[in-house]
């Protein structure tokens, strides 16, 4: 079991980790009638725009990620110029009915979520991490984030944010182990940041 920067041809797990993983943490597969839309938003614009801030968990095979984007502002702008265009194309708003997983994520396709100024300006970066149940538990997410962090840092970024569900409650205690701390609290989830570099003890 190993970390390991993400290859091309990883780019498939990837996405079906994201649907795996996309009920707060659990399977999320019986929830969407098209398995890559959730993938289309949280996976396929970082190995595009960021493929050297992916890391991938592989015991074998991929079986967990990290991704990240060292400027929030910037990586929304070439969303905006090259990857949503075309996915608007292909999910019109009508698309799924209303109220759906799928229209939910429809939504976002064309009306991506724009990150707060005030938070960006101290944390530019943020992330996701996704890992299939079969290698938690094995120090493998702290693994995943200490490389992320690293690559970070050393890329300039000074801090990072992620935004967690707000029932996904096994996610908020590892990042606050990791030292994010909570910057933001509503009924959907958590905003939490903190600096690059070394990681929590």
């Amino acid at each position: 079991m190993i970390v390991r920067p993400y290859a091309p041809g990883d780019d498939a797990a990837l996405y079906d980790i994201c649907l795996r993983t996309g009920d707060n943490g659990g399977d999320a597969s019986h929830l969407y009638a098209d398995p890559r839309v959730l993938g289309e938003i949280f996976v396929g614009p970082y190995l595009r725009f960021e493929p050297s801030l992916a890391f991938v968990v592989d015991d074998g095979a991929v079986a967990g990620y990290v991704l990240g984007a060292r400027d929030t502002t910037e990586f929304s702008k070439s969303c905006e110029r090259e990857w949503w265009p075309p996915l608007r194309e292909r999910y019109p708003r009508e698309a799924f009915p209303d109220g759906t997983p799928d229209a939910r994520c429809v939504a976002l396709i064309h009306e991506p979520r724009r990150a707060d100024p005030s938070v960006v300006d101290e944390y530019p970066a943020h992330l996701h991490i996704d890992m299939l149940p079969r290698v938690q538990g094995h120090g493998m997410g702290r693994a995943l984030m200490e490389r992320l962090l690293t690559a970070l840092h050393d890329a300039g970024a000074p801090g990072v944010h992620l935004g967690v569900g707000a029932a996904n409650t096994r996610a908020i205690g590892f990042y606050e182990r990791m030292g994010f701390a909570t910057l933001e609290t509503s009924d959907r989830g958590r905003l939490m940041a903190r600096r690059t570099g070394a990681a929590a003890g």
